[in-house]
């Protein structure tokens, strides 16, 4: 099926709308998506190809009372102007946008909506702080790992010479216990300090790097996780180390295998949803790409606890008695030698760790 294409858009303003920062959709009869710009497609988390000719009630999710009034506007072409209206996408994602509307001159039956999004400087403000969180996090524990391993090769040392000395077998029990435990905490340091090796940069395509994923996660659940899988075909190659970001993403994973066992619903299947998209014109941190991946790894489970949620990056810091600590401190570093940034969204029944990476050259 083909669509005719918006007036707005015959004018020769399509490189100006798709040049802007603004989301701007024009909507057709009956209220169907005609067009969107690519800072649109990143606001709703999908693209035009996708859209163009489904109703906006497809695509967002809001109460009827807004879709009437939009319905009137395109009616007796009236303009108007909302503040601070939340919609749901189909995602699961919620939105705060104020955004208005204008019947387009050359075609009463077209709407022009105009959204600036309310949490964006939020969101950016957030993802600074982490990544300020991550670099402080990086900074202490290099110090710390410094001073420990410096009195650990000491004490190895110490032990081995003070082995070589006796004669007593079950004296010398207690000296390998001693060398023993030294390997164990600088193994342990050296985990804490992540991946010490450069990035082996070769063209990486996310969906192998999820099927892999996927494939292990199914094998260690013994098939009793349910996994889905949402992906966006579209997404090209980029520049990445693709054994590092499968070890990042499977420590994501993990946790979300285990999370999932842990609902108290028996009827509730464990289940894990993989999820790409591709995102337009997106900050990372302070910096703008033209164009990034979006990485949504969902599981059911109970949920992390809030005063949690905040520090769960930080080395050490578990959730679960038999937990390192160890995993997302790891995946957060791998994703911040490619640019990119973890963030997670925590509630009863749905956790979601997102993960975004720049599609652009690693420099």
């Amino acid at each position: 099926m083909s669509f005719r294409p918006s007036s707005t858009l015959e004018t020769g303003y399509k490189s100006i709308l798709d040049s802007l920062t603004t989301a701007v959709l024009v909507l057709g009869e009956d209220l169907t998506i005609r067009y969107l710009n690519p800072a649109a497609e990143n606001l709703f988390e999908t693209s035009l190809t996708r859209t163009q000719g489904i109703p906006l009630h497809e695509v967002l999710i809001d109460s009827g009372n807004a879709l009437k009034i939009l319905h009137a506007a395109a009616r007796n072409g009236q303009s108007y102007t909302r503040r601070e209206a939340e919609f749901a996408l189909l995602t699961g994602s919620r939105l705060i946008v104020d955004y208005s509307v204008t019947p387009i001159c050359l075609d009463p039956t077209e709407l022009l909506i105009e959204l600036h999004p309310r949490d964006r400087q939020l969101r950016i403000s957030r993802e600074e702080d982490i990544i300020s969180q991550q670099e402080a996090s990086r900074i202490l524990v290099r110090g710390m790992a410094h001073e420990i391993k410096n009195p650990l090769g000491g004490i190895r040392g110490a032990a081995q010479l003070l082995d070589r000395e006796l004669d007593n077998e079950g004296q010398r029990e207690y000296t390998q216990v001693i060398i023993d435990e030294a390997d164990r905490l600088r193994s342990l340091v050296d985990r804490m300090l992540g991946p010490n090796k450069a990035l082996q940069i070769v063209p990486t395509n996310i969906h192998e790097v999820l099927e892999r994923v996927r494939t292990l996660i199914e094998a260690e659940s013994r098939g009793k996780v349910q996994l889905k899988r949402d992906y966006d075909p579209s997404i090209p190659e980029f520049p990445g180390d693709k054994e590092q970001l499968i070890q990042a993403v499977l420590n994501i994973a993990r946790n979300a295998m285990e999370a999932a066992f842990e609902n108290s619903n028996p009827l509730l299947t464990p289940t894990i949803t993989f999820r790409t998209r591709t995102l337009r014109q997106f900050t990372i941190g302070h910096k703008r790409h033209r164009l990034a991946c979006r990485i949504d790894i969902i599981d059911n489970g109970p949920g992390i606890p809030p005063d949690l949620l905040q520090n769960i990056f930080y080395p050490m810091i578990s959730g679960r008695a038999s937990g390192t600590g160890l995993g997302l401190s790891i995946t957060q570093s791998i994703i911040g030698q490619h640019h990119g940034l973890v963030e997670c969204e925590s509630e009863p029944g749905n956790t979601n760790f997102i993960i975004f990476l720049p599609l652009e050259d690693i420099k």
